[in-house]
C-alpha cells in the first residue's frame, strides 16, 4: 500500500504513538492527583518519584527488588522445566493426557491465594512456598499453553515421518520441536506475565522483603506513594522481560510468516 493510500494511524511513527499514549496517561494521573475522590489514592507523579529517595534511605529498595527477582526467576524457571515434558506426555501418550489434564483444568482455575496458606503449613515461611506458588501458576499456564501446541501440529507430518522410518526420538527432533517452538516461546511469555502477577499472592507466605510484601506493608501504614512506586516497578519489571522474551522469540521463529497488524 502506497503512502496515500495509509491512513493516519498508518502514517505516524509507533514511538510518536508511544509518546502520544505516555502524555495521556501522564495528563489522566495529573486529574487523578487533583481531584479529592482520588488524591490520596493516586498522589503527583513528583511526590511519587520523591519515595524512590524514601525506600532507598529506608535500605529496602533494592533489597525488595533482588528479592522478588530471585523468587520469580527461581519459580518461572521451575515451572517450565516441569510444564514442558508434562505438556509433551500429554498430548503424546492418552493415558497421561486423560489422568492429567482434568487436575490441571482444575487448579488453574483456583487462585493461587486460596491454596497459599496450605502451602505454607506445608513448606514453612520464608522463600520456599513463594518459589512454590510461582512455580504452580506457572507450571499450569506454560502447560496448558504447549500442550495445544504438540496436539495440533499437523497429523500428517507425522505420518509421514513415520512411512520414512522416523523413531518416536525423530519425529519428536524433527518434527515436533521445530513446529512447537513459537507455542513454547508464547508460553514462555504468558509464563513471565503470570510470575509477576502472582507475586502478591505467592510473598503473603511470611516475606521479610519483596516488591508484593512492601505493597501489603506500606498499604497497612497507607503511604499511597510508596504504594504506587512499587506497582510501577512491577509493571516496568513485567514488560522489560516481555521485550526480552519477543526479541528471542523473533530470533528463533523468524522463518515464521506473521501478519501485520
Amino acid at each position: 500500500m502506497n503512502k496515500k493510500g495509509k491512513s493516519l494511524a498508518d502514517r505516524i511513527p509507533k514511538k510518536v504513538w508511544l509518546l502520544i499514549s505516555f502524555a495521556a496517561a501522564m495528563v489522566l494521573w495529573y486529574i487523578l492527583s487533583i481531584i479529592p475522590a482520588t488524591s490520596r489514592a493516586f498522589p503527583n507523579v513528583v511526590v511519587v518519584l520523591k519515595s524512590i529517595q524514601t525506600m532507598i534511605e529506608r535500605g529496602v529498595l533494592w533489597q525488595d527488588i533482588s528479592s522478588s527477582l530471585i523468587s520469580v526467576v527461581l519459580g518461572y524457571v521451575l515451572g517450565f522445566v516441569i510444564a514442558l515434558p508434562v505438556a509433551i506426555m500429554m498430548a503424546w501418550y492418552k493415558p497421561v493426557r486423560f489422568i492429567i489434564e482434568p487436575w490441571i483444568q482444575f487448579i488453574r482455575n483456583i487462585p493461587p491465594l486460596a491454596y497459599v496458606p496450605l502451602i505454607v503449613i506445608a513448606a514453612g515461611v520464608g522463600r520456599k512456598p513463594q518459589v512454590i506458588v510461582i512455580t504452580i501458576a506457572c507450571f499450569l499456564t506454560m502447560c496448558i499453553t504447549i500442550y495445544q501446541g504438540v496436539i495440533n501440529v499437523d497429523e500428517t507430518l507425522i505420518k509421514a515421518a513415520r512411512v520414512l522410518g522416523a523413531t518416536d526420538k525423530d519425529i519428536f527432533t524433527r518434527v515436533i520441536a521445530p513446529a512447537t517452538l513459537p507455542f513454547i516461546l508464547t508460553a514462555v511469555r504468558l509464563g513471565a506475565s503470570v510470575a509477576l502477577t502472582t507475586l502478591i499472592a505467592a510473598e503473603s507466605t511470611g516475606a521479610i522483603a519483596g516488591l508484593g510484601m512492601r505493597i501489603r506493608s506500606l498499604n497497612n501504614s497507607f503511604e499511597s506513594a510508596p504504594m504506587l512506586l512499587y506497582i510501577i516497578i512491577i509493571g516496568i519489571l513485567g514488560i522489560t522481560i516481555e521485550k526480552l522474551i519477543k526479541y528471542l522469540e523473533r530470533r528463533l521463529t523468524s522463518w515464521q510468516e506473521k501478519r501485520e497488524i
